[in-house]
């Protein structure tokens, strides 16, 4: 039966698009200091670009919008893996990961879609978001937090944790340490 684990590779090399390998290594020893939050990739239009300066808006439906389309930029393959890195909160802790998983073919085809991002503060935001796999959803309407962190609206480390957790079967014991500051 290859279809559970096949959906798992999918949506974790999808999801991530080049951060999803921790479930078969150690990966980071370092510890997350800010809360975590996490928030989903959206398959925004390439016009709509990360916003990344210290004037990403934090209210509104802007907001919002930067929200989806960094959620977007993340989990997309043709983002370079240091952009990617500065798309999630605390990103320098789990380099080694996106950088392991840019590799991966599935991650090429897989996408983001924010279906919806909620503020919650100026800080800290909920999203809905689907994995898809080929245009094809491989995991469907979950729930995700951005974090606003140094100006930017960054995938939470909680929701990136817990794709990681997906993908090692629920297991936790070999995720990165900051997974574990994170939950």
């Amino acid at each position: 039966m290859k279809g559970p684990k096949l959906l798992c590779q999918l949506v974790l090399a999808g999801a991530l698009g080049a951060g999803l390998v921790a479930c078969g290594s150690s990966g980071s020893s370092g510890s997350s200091s800010t809360p975590s939050t996490s928030a989903p990739a959206s398959s925004a239009p390439a016009s709509s670009a990360p916003a990344t300066s210290a004037s990403a808006p934090t209210s509104g439906a802007a907001a919002e919008k930067v929200i989806s389309a960094n959620w977007a930029a993340f989990f997309s393959a043709k983002t370079p893996v240091a952009k990617r890195v500065s798309l999630l909160q605390d990103g320098p802790e789990f380099a080694s990961i996106i950088q392991a998983q840019a590799s991966s073919t599935l991650a090429a085809g897989a996408t983001a879609k924010v279906t919806n991002a909620t503020l919650v503060s100026s800080s800290e935001a909920k999203v809905t978001y689907s994995i898809l796999e080929g245009g094809q959803a491989a995991l469907s309407n979950q729930a995700g937090e951005a974090v606003y962190q140094d100006g930017t609206w960054k995938v939470g480390v909680a929701s990136f944790c817990s794709l990681l957790a997906l993908e090692n079967g629920g297991k936790t014991s070999s995720l990165p340490a900051a997974c574990k500051t994170a939950a």
